[in-house]
């Protein structure tokens, strides 16, 4: 799962949004981090442990083409958003514009988040990564820019068009598992850790 899918979590698990897409930056062990963080970044690491291992992530990696291999989760947590925002009115409340607001506010107005996080907050509330998903030009974009940021550009070549080739198997994978991570998402909030809390 990526930003959107994180963020959407959070709030359907009620937990803290800007702690829950903090995980994405902050290695190294939860303790060393602020209280008010714990908890978000505990969930997600249990968000992205069951993405990986899950059966069905597993079999939509083994679709992809060999020379795809390295790329390929980081090409599907994208998709799953792109998947997430696409539909987005069956999994949420609020348009995802108001959503993203709510989002990007939320990242804004909280402390101590990690320093590569709060450089590039100003870039995803101007250029409104959220929204942007919903669109296959979206996706691509994002595709394109997550390769230049990689040591070897290349284990992306293909990307763009390998994800078109799979849309209906990746949005049956996506339609299939994000409900049972909302169910997860609602459960291990009930059940974190008391240190965490």
């Amino acid at each position: 799962m990526n930003f959107l899918a994180h963020l959407h979590l959070a709030d359907n698990s009620q937990t803290s949004m800007a702690a829950n897409i903090a995980g994405d930056f902050a290695k190294g062990s939860i303790e060393d981090f602020p209280k008010h963080l714990q908890q978000g970044l505990w969930l997600h690491r249990q968000i992205d442990q069951l993405t990986d291992s899950h059966e069905i992530t597993k079999e939509l990696l083994s679709l992809f083409p060999k020379s795809l291999t390295r790329a390929a989760p980081i090409i599907i947590d994208l998709s799953f958003d792109h998947m997430l925002a696409k539909f987005w009115d069956e999994y949420h409340h609020q348009t995802l514009e108001e959503f993203a607001i709510k989002a990007y506010d939320a990242i804004d107005n909280c402390d101590s988040l990690p320093e590569k996080l709060v450089s590039i907050a100003p870039r995803i509330r101007q250029e409104n990564w959220l929204v942007a998903y919903q669109t296959r030009e979206g996706l691509n974009q994002t595709l394109a820019a997550v390769a230049k940021r990689v040591s070897k550009p290349e284990i992306f070549d293909g990307a763009q068009e390998c994800v078109k080739k799979l849309d209906t198997d990746i949005e049956i994978a996506f339609r299939t598992f994000y409900p049972q991570l909302m169910a997860y998402s609602r459960l291990w909030t009930r059940n974190t850790p008391a240190e965490y809390l």
